[in-house]
């Protein structure tokens, strides 16, 4: 993984969440410039950084992309863009228990990858992502877990877990694309209105080998 360490400004407004001040659209035209083509296989506009409030109508439009994606957001409601922003306050920041990064493509954010539940005294954490239908297919998930997974292990969690419905084929190739092994099914575990579906529980240790695909990592902007 290339992992970007860029000192940015932060202050806190008014409802307590932090916001980046800097240019990003100056700062990818660097990423670019240091990097060239050579971005390790991914284009250099596509970036992992933490959320800000200025991404409320990004994360409107990717709720509102496919159906599909409202079993992300539990019972939330993104209709405005101040659900949204309140939305980014309450779930989409960082914690001592969880963090989350935006998946952002040319600035714009298209989607999560995040870790929760951390807990130190056995160091694991349960991880979880979603893209936008508008940029599914280009394999930002699985580079994003990826590069998510080394930035866990190197601050020192040994065990990262993750769950699917055994009835969604792309989130498991996304699990497996970032060395994350199939460990069993767990029967009738999650209740979407009046079904039920079994989930395939999968799992990376920090002693794993690295993915096949390691050039696919995101770059991590922290």
């Amino acid at each position: 993984m290339i992992r970007l360490r860029v000192a940015l400004r932060r202050t806190r407004d008014d409802g307590g969440a932090w916001q980046l001040q800097d240019r990003w659209a100056l700062l990818l035209v660097c990423i670019r410039r240091s990097l060239g083509d050579t971005l390790t296989g991914v284009v250099a506009s596509v970036v992992l950084r933490p959320w800000m409030l200025s991404d409320a109508p990004a994360l409107r439009a990717a709720w509102a992309s496919n159906p599909d994606l409202s079993t992300q957001f539990g019972e939330a409601v993104l209709d405005t863009d101040l659900q949204a922003e309140e939305y980014l306050q309450s779930s989409l920041g960082f914690a001592e228990s969880a963090r989350n990064w935006a998946i952002v493509e040319d600035g714009v954010a298209v989607g999560n990858v995040g870790l929760a539940a951390i807990e130190w005294r056995h160091a694991t954490a349960w991880a979880y992502y979603w893209v936008a239908a508008s940029a599914r297919g280009r394999g930002y998930a699985t580079g994003a877990l990826s590069a998510v997974a080394d930035h866990a292990f190197s601050d020192g969690l040994e065990r990262l877990e993750l769950g699917h419905r055994v009835n969604n084929p792309a989130s498991c190739r996304v699990a497996v694309g970032a060395g994350f092994l199939a460990e069993g099914v767990e029967r009738q575990k999650l209740r979407y209105g009046t079904e039920r579906f079994d989930v395939e529980l999968h799992a990376r240790l920090c002693t794993d080998p690295a993915p096949q695909h390691a050039r696919l990592r995101l770059p991590m902007l922290t």
